[in-house]
């Protein structure tokens, strides 16, 4: 009957609009999906005349559509892509006073691959682009005839930690600049030159900055890790905390920003090691650069300071005590998680604890089951992406010259 019809494509209607609403610009990414969305939107909207009822989900619908740029027709021209700036590549000072965005696998960077002499070549790339396209775009900077490029004396891509640990990428490889290790390089070189790569100079030696760091107020330090993190953690889709997990290497491209906010948390934990300084993150809520700035302190270059470590006053040894007690990982970071209850957003988490929960809910049942879905799994992985979302649901509010206190925000969309 037509009231049985209606209700139905009701129904497909508030499945399509939660799935337009959940993945947005993603599904630029995805072409078979998004062909089957456009579909779906044609057989809509040539039904519209028969379903009055639906007008208002139609609308929805319309500028669902238009927000995800899904072009119904292909007369319009791509507009023309921005360069962006992947900031792990350049001068640190130079990436963090630049807004972030979320970065997607179509996007073009801006990337260096150096040579055995430590020169490097500049190219321009897509962030997904294989091993071999960047292998290609360096070759035509280069100027290599295509008779050198077939022999044996062809560039191969190698990527070089400041140990001097290296390994050669395959040429199937994709969005490796994301997945590149801190202090890590891109290398072109020949198969004859491979064993004479050695890090370059800088990474070997680090080199004191220009700034005392230690006396700079700790809250100023603390304003300023937890600005430029929630910039990183806003730019995460939820979905690609799932990618990570379900795919793994194969969902590279579509889990960039969360790779990006992983090294970057690898990178405070370095830092500390070097700068040696105690930053009151927990505060602002910023429990990724709390756990990374107390790791970068148990570092054993750190820890082993025996002499250094007895001469800090008691109460700042206490303090520390109890920072290692709320990073306790036993019973399952059991006193991490009862703080991190207790707080309200804005907040940023401990990221890799996420993608830990998100992996034994994955690995400890099977998606199907008798070769139907186990819709259980499912709610589980969603509960814990809800979760996600309930941290960034409040903006994080701006700090004033490195104000005290835990930051409070109005209500909004984060």
């Amino acid at each position: 009957c037509e009231g049985a019809g209606l209700r139905r494509k009701r129904a497909v209607l508030a499945v399509l609009l939660h799935f337009l609403e959940t993945y947005k610009g993603l599904l630029q990414e995805e072409e078979s999906a998004g062909k089957v969305i456009k579909e779906l939107y044609l057989l809509i909207m040539k039904d519209t005349s028969l379903y009055q009822d639906l007008e208002d989900e139609i609308l929805k619908l319309h500028q669902l559509v238009e927000t995800v740029e899904l072009k119904v027709t292909d007369e319009t021209p791509p507009p023309n892509k921005q360069v962006k700036p992947l900031f792990r590549h350049f001068r640190r000072i130079d990436s963090c006073l630049q807004t972030r965005v979320a970065f997607r696998g179509s996007d073009e960077i801006f990337c260096r691959v150096y040579m055995p002499d430590h020169s490097y070549v500049t190219i321009r790339s897509r962030l997904s682009a294989s091993v071999q396209d960047i292998l290609t775009s360096v070759t035509e900077k280069l100027q290599y005839s295509e008779e050198q490029s077939a022999r044996e004396d062809a560039l191969i891509l190698v990527t070089m930690a400041s140990s001097g640990e290296k390994a050669v990428l395959q040429p199937s490889e994709e969005c490796v600049f994301t997945t590149l290790g801190i202090n890590s390089h891109l290398f072109a070189c020949t198969r004859d030159t491979f064993d004479s790569l050695v890090p370059l100079p800088e990474e070997i030696q680090v080199v004191p900055g220009d700034t005392e760091i230690h006396r700079a107020e700790p809250e100023e330090i603390a304003n300023h890790l937890t600005a430029f993190h929630w910039e990183l953690f806003r730019c995460i889709h939820e979905l690609e905390f799932v990618d990570y997990v379900f795919h793994g290497e194969r969902g590279r491209r579509e889990t960039a920003n969360l790779e990006l906010l992983l090294q970057r948390c690898s990178e405070v934990q370095h830092w500390v090691g070097t700068e040696l300084l105690l930053c009151e993150c927990k505060q602002n809520q910023d429990m990724l650069s709390f756990y990374a700035v107390i790791i970068g302190l148990n570092n054993a270059a750190i820890s082993r300071l025996r002499l250094t470590w007895e001469k800090l006053p008691g109460k700042f040894k206490n303090l520390f005590r109890k920072f290692e007690n709320l990073t306790d990982p036993c019973r399952n970071h059991k006193t991490y998680r009862e703080v991190l209850a207790k707080m309200k957003p804005p907040l940023i988490p401990f990221v890799p604890l996420i993608l830990k929960d998100l992996t034994f809910l994955h690995e400890g049942s099977k998606t199907l089951l008798d070769g139907l879905v186990n819709v259980e799994k499912l709610h589980c992985i969603a509960e814990k992406v809800r979760t996600i979302r309930k941290y960034r649901s409040r903006p994080l509010c701006e700090y004033g010259g490195g104000g005290t206190g835990t930051p409070t925000a109005p209500a909004g969309q984060g």
